[in-house]
Parts: C-alpha cells; sequence; structure tokens
C-alpha cells in the first residue's frame, strides 16, 4: 500500500553556480541552481542560512521578499543583493539561454 501519492520526481543535468562575495556591509555566499524545473526560475541558496528562494527578473522588484527570505535587516543590504541577482539570474527562460 502507498502511503503517498508521488506528484514528481525528475532527473536533470543541471548548471550550479557558486559565489561569495562581499560589499560594503556583509559577505554573501550563494548556490544557484539553473533548471529547468520551477518554470525555469533558478533555485537561490544562501550557503550561510540555508534558507533559499525561486528567483527571476521579475522577483527582484519584490526587495521585501528578498529581505524577508534572506533575513537581510536594512534595505541598503538588500538592494545590494539585487543589484548581484541582476547580473546572475537570467532575463530569459533558462532552457533557451544555458542550454
Amino acid at each position: 500500500m502507498e502511503v503517498f501519492d508521488k506528484l514528481y520526481d525528475e532527473h536533470e543535468r543541471v548548471k550550479v553556480r557558486f559565489v561569495g562575495f562581499t560589499t560594503n556591509h556583509a559577505r554573501y555566499d550563494f548556490g544557484i541552481v539553473y533548471t529547468n524545473m520551477f518554470f525555469g526560475k533558478p533555485l537561490v541558496v544562501c550557503m550561510q542560512t540555508g534558507r533559499s528562494t525561486l528567483l527571476d527578473p521579475n522577483d527582484l522588484e519584490d526587495v521585501d521578499h528578498l529581505q524577508t527570505t534572506f533575513r537581510i535587516q536594512d534595505k541598503e543590504r538588500v538592494l545590494d543583493l539585487v543589484e548581484f541577482f541582476k547580473d546572475a539570474i537570467p532575463g530569459v527562460p533558462f532552457n533557451t539561454q544555458y542550454e
């Protein structure tokens, strides 16, 4: 007897980028998983806290979401992250830009 209904079980070769950087305010270490899952949104993982989120360029406009997700205290630090993610997050669907 099955205890659960499997919704998906996918195997995929993905590109992963690990990046550490500093700003005038803090140090950051992220893993970015570029995948075709999740509507092409990369999975962004903070390697310091384990907190993660899916991001696309439109999500970068929601500064409050980033601040809450990564538990960042002030807006200036969040804006530093937005600037970084603008270059790191693809502007077109992953499968057409990175394959």
